[in-house]
C-alpha cells in the first residue's frame, strides 16, 4: 500500500519567508514548489564560511604531518569527491519533493532507512550542531571576553530560531549572510598568504607526513565534505519538478566545493604564518586571527560565529528531517518545527560537555561520522544509477517496501572496513595496525565494498509486499 503523507497536510506555505513552516517529511506539492538552482550555491556556500572548515586544514599540516602543496591536493581531492556526491544527489530533489532520508528509502526500504536515518540523526544532527556551537562560542569568547557559556547560549538560541520557521527562512539567511562571510574569509586568506611559508616544514608532534598522512588528510577533508550528502536533497526538494537536474547539481556542487577548498587552504597556510608571527594559543580560533591585522581579526571573529551558526542552522534543520523519517508519528502541524527546537537543545549539551577539548574532539568525530557515511554513499548513488530511468515515487511513504540488499550492503561495508582499516586513537584496525603506511582509508573500502554488493543484490532483494 503506498500512502503519499504530502495529501495529508494542509499548507499555505509557498514563498512566505516569516513563517513557520507545516509539516514534515511530507512530499511538496506542485503548488508549493519554487525558487531557482542557483540559491543552493549560497545554501551550501555559507554554512561551510566557518572556522571548522578552516580548521581541517589547520588539522592536514598540525595533526597529519604534511607541508602545505600536500595538504592542497588532499584538501582540493576531497572537496572534489564530495562535492560530485553533493551535486548527484541535490539533482534529485525537484522531481522527488522529498528530503534525502525519504530518497534513501529507495535503497534501504522503509524499515530498514531507519539504520542510516538513525546514524544521520545522531551524528550529523547531534554531532555536528555540538561541533559548529563550539566553533561559534570560541569565536564570541575571543570577540567578547565573556564565558564561554553565555557564548554558547546566544549561538543555540540564534540557530533554534531560523530553523524553526524553516525552509524558506534558512533559504533567506543563507543567501545573506553569504556575501558578508564571505569578503570578510576571502580578505582574511589574502592576509594569511601574503605571511606565510609555503616551504614550511610541518610542525613536530604529527602523524608523521608520508602517504599516510595524506590519506588521514584526505579522508577527513572528505568526510567533512561528504557530511552533507544525506542533506542533498531537503533543500532543493521546493524547486519546481522541471527545474534542471544538471543546473541543480552544479549549483550543490560547485557552492559546496569552492567554500570548502578555499576555506580549507587558508587554514594549512595558517600554520606557518602563525608560527613565524609567533601566535601561539590553546584557542584554536584565537591562533588563526592572531596573523591578522586587529580590526580584520575582530571581523574574522564575529564572522566565523556567524558561519558557524549559518552551518547549525542546517543541521537543526535536515536533522529534524531525518528524525521525522525513522518514521516516528509526530501528530502535530508543526511537526518539524517543534522536533527543531528539540535538536537545537540536544545539541546544546552536547556541546557543553564538548569545550574543554574541542580540537581534539573534533578530530575524533570527523573520522569517524565518515565511517557511516561512505558506505552510505556506495549504496545510495548505486541505487540512484539503477534507478536512473524513473524514480518509482509510490514507494517513499510505502511500508509494505523493503530493500534488503541496501541495508546488507550497508552494513557489510561497515563490518568490512572499519575493523580492518580504522585508524584512529581509540581503536586502529588490522592492516592500519600492520602497515601504518596506508593511514584511514576506511570510507574508500566502506563506499567500494557496498556499492559493488548492492549491485549485486539489488535486482533479488528489492521488493514490495
Amino acid at each position: 500500500m503506498s500512502t503519499d503523507v504530502g495529501d495529508a497536510i494542509e499548507r499555505d506555505y509557498g514563498a512566505k519567508v516569516v513563517a513557520v513552516e507545516p509539516g514534515g517529511i511530507e512530499r511538496i506539492p506542485q503548488a508549493e514548489r519554487h525558487g531557482r538552482p542557483l540559491q543552493l550555491a549560497w545554501t551550501f556556500s555559507s554554512p561551510n564560511l566557518e572556522f571548522a572548515t578552516i580548521f581541517v586544514g589547520v588539522l592536514a599540516v598540525q595533526a597529519f604531518g604534511l607541508s602545505f602543496w600536500p595538504a592542497v591536493a588532499a584538501i582540493v581531492l576531497g572537496n572534489l569527491l564530495g562535492s560530485v556526491a553533493q551535486g548527484l544527489l541535490a539533482a534529485q530533489g525537484p522531481s522527488a519533493g522529498v528530503p534525502q532520508m525519504v530518497l534513501g528509502r529507495l535503497a534501504f526500504g522503509y524499515r530498514g532507512n531507519v539504520l542510516p536515518a538513525g546514524l544521520m540523526t545522531i551524528t550529523s544532527g547531534f554531532g555536528w550542531i555540538a561541533v559548529n556551537s563550539v566553533s561559534a562560542t570560541f569565536a564570541l569568547n575571543s570577540l567578547t571576553g565573556l564565558p564561554l557559556l553565555p557564548c554558547l547560549i546566544v549561538v543555540i538560541v540564534l540557530e533554534i530560531g531560523i530553523a524553526f520557521f524553516g525552509h524558506n527562512l534558512v533559504q533567506a539567511f543563507e543567501r545573506y549572510i553569504c556575501p558578508l562571510l564571505a569578503v570578510i574569509f576571502v580578505v582574511g586568506a589574502v592576509a594569511v598568504f601574503t605571511h606565510f611559508d609555503p616551504s614550511a616544514a610541518p610542525p613536530p608532534g604529527g602523524a608523521g607526513g608520508g602517504i599516510g598522512g595524506f590519506l588521514l588528510a584526505f579522508g577527513t577533508v572528505f568526510s567533512y565534505a561528504a557530511s552533507w550528502n544525506p542533506y542533498a536533497a531537503d533543500y532543493a526538494r521546493y524547486l519546481p519538478t522541471a527545474t534542471s537536474k544538471l543546473r541543480t547539481g552544479l549549483a550543490a556542487g560547485v557552492g559546496l566545493f569552492l567554500a570548502t577548498t578555499i576555506l580549507m587552504i587558508a587554514g594549512a597556510a595558517s600554520v606557518s604564518a602563525a608560527s613565524l608571527a609567533g601566535v601561539s594559543s590553546d584557542n584554536p580560533t584565537t591562533a588563526y586571527v592572531g596573523v591578522l591585522p586587529h580590526a580584520l581579526g575582530m571581523l574574522t571573529l564575529l564572522a566565523i560565529a556567524l558561519g558557524a551558526a549559518a552551518a547549525n542552522v542546517l543541521n537543526v534543520y535536515s536533522g529534524a528531517l531525518a528524525f521525522l523519517s525513522l518514521g516516528f508519528e509526530v501528530p502535530l502541524r508543526r511537526a518539524r518545527a517543534v522536533v527543531a527546537v528539540a535538536f537545537g537543545v540536544i545539541g546544546f549539551v552536547t556541546a557543553l560537555f564538548a569545550l574543554p577539548d574541542a580540537a581534539a574532539n573534533y578530530q575524533a568525530f570527523l573520522l569517524v561520522i565518515v565511517y557511516w557515511t561512505g558506505p552510505w554513499l556506495g549504496v545510495v548513488l548505486t541505487d540512484q544509477w539503477l534507478r536512473r530511468r524513473r524514480l518509482p515515487e509510490e514507494l517513499f511513504y510505502d511500508r509494505t517496501y523493503r530493500n534488503r540488499a541496501g541495508v546488507i550492503a550497508f552494513v557489510l561495508g561497515i563490518a568490512v572496513s572499519v575493523p580492518l582499516f580504522s585508524n584512529q586513537e581509540l581503536f586502529t584496525g588490522v592492516v592500519a595496525k600492520a602497515v601504518p603506511a596506508v593511514g584511514d582509508i576506511t570510507f574508500i573500502v566502506g563506499f567500494a565494498v557496498a556499492a559493488m554488493i548492492y549491485a549485486a543484490l539489488f535486482s533479488r532483494l528489492s521488493r514490495a509486499e
